[in-house]
């Protein structure tokens, strides 16, 4: 009876777990909410835009409530080009990118340990252009590539460009705008990466009579997987809806507009707001599926 009456010992401490998660759940909710209200809340307003229908007799950029899932359809069919080349761009900014910023990084992670002022020096100058404008520094770019200016006048002489030809305005403009803007986003995780690499494992890789290719191939690039994953990632996946460089006030065409262009013209100039959405619906559930099965492949599950 006196077991009976005050419980087991194992029930009198039951209460303590319920109070630590109402506790955890009070904590999150804050955090939930603002998910739920910038987050959630925009998405299915999206996904239902995407579904609306012109309504009849109604002015330009006035939309009812409906199923039309045909604007899907019509999305894809008139713009596939422009989703493939968004992913084509980025794809090419992203291998770009990495091969610029994985030696970069490495001589900051790991060559520039032993001078601490050059590592902070260059650690420094990688995070520099995020003091300037997004903008600015696409536009500083397309006045460097223009047609008059040293570089495209160099290019002509030496019959790289035709006499006619000109930077601007072409993929070539676009992918290198696109991995300018992002070497940082590539460099700063590869950095992280390698500068928690052990320089012991490098020095046991000789040792045992390893060419620093081997040792590379086999230590250095499998330690900093994770850090080449999370670059990629952040490359790939802003360089996919870009819509500056491509465009044509910056260092883009026409012909070279990708699938954020088109987003931005039908939401912003054509008021075709059901297309927009649906494009924007179908970029984000194939950069979803991208991104699931690159990081799949990668074996590191554990970042997402």
């Amino acid at each position: 009876m006196a077991f009976a009456a005050f419980g087991t010992p194992g029930q009198a401490h039951e209460p303590a777990p319920r109070r630590r998660g109402r506790l955890a759940l009070l904590l999150m909710a804050p955090g939930l909410a603002y998910l739920a209200l910038f987050f959630l809340t925009p998405l299915v307003s999206l996904v239902l835009t995407s579904f609306q229908a012109p309504v009849e007799f109604g002015d330009v950029g006035q939309y009812q409530a409906a199923f039309r899932w045909e604007n899907y359809a019509a999305a894809l069919t008139q713009y596939l080009p422009h989703f493939l080349r968004a992913f084509g761009y980025a794809l090419a900014a992203t291998f770009f990118a990495l091969i610029i910023s994985y030696p970069l990084a490495y001589f900051i992670g790991v060559t520039a340990r032993k001078w601490p002022l050059v590592q902070a020096v260059a650690l420094t100058l990688v995070i520099a252009p995020f003091f300037i404008s997004f903008l600015l520094r696409t536009l500083a770019w397309k006045q460097l590539l223009g047609d008059d200016t040293p570089l495209v006048v160099l290019l002509k002489n030496l019959s790289v460009l035709p006499p006619d030809g000109h930077l601007t305005g072409t993929a070539f403009s676009v992918i290198f705008g696109l991995t300018y803007n992002f070497i940082p986003f590539m460099t700063l995780p590869i950095y992280t990466s390698l500068e928690r690499l052990d320089i012991r494992y490098l020095e046991a890789g000789n040792d045992l009579y390893a060419s620093p290719v081997t040792t590379f191939r086999k230590v250095t690039l499998p330690l900093s997987m994770p850090g080449i994953v999370s670059g990629t990632l952040l490359t790939f996946i802003p360089a996919s809806g870009d819509y500056v460089n491509a465009s044509s006030s910056f260092l883009g065409s026409a012909q070279t507009q990708m699938v954020g262009n088109v987003i931005e013209a039908n939401f912003l100039q054509l008021l075709n707001y059901p297309i927009a959405s649906a494009l924007s619906v179908m970029l984000m559930i194939v950069i979803l599926a991208v991104v699931a099965a690159y990081v799949r492949a990668s074996g590191t599950e554990d970042l997402v």
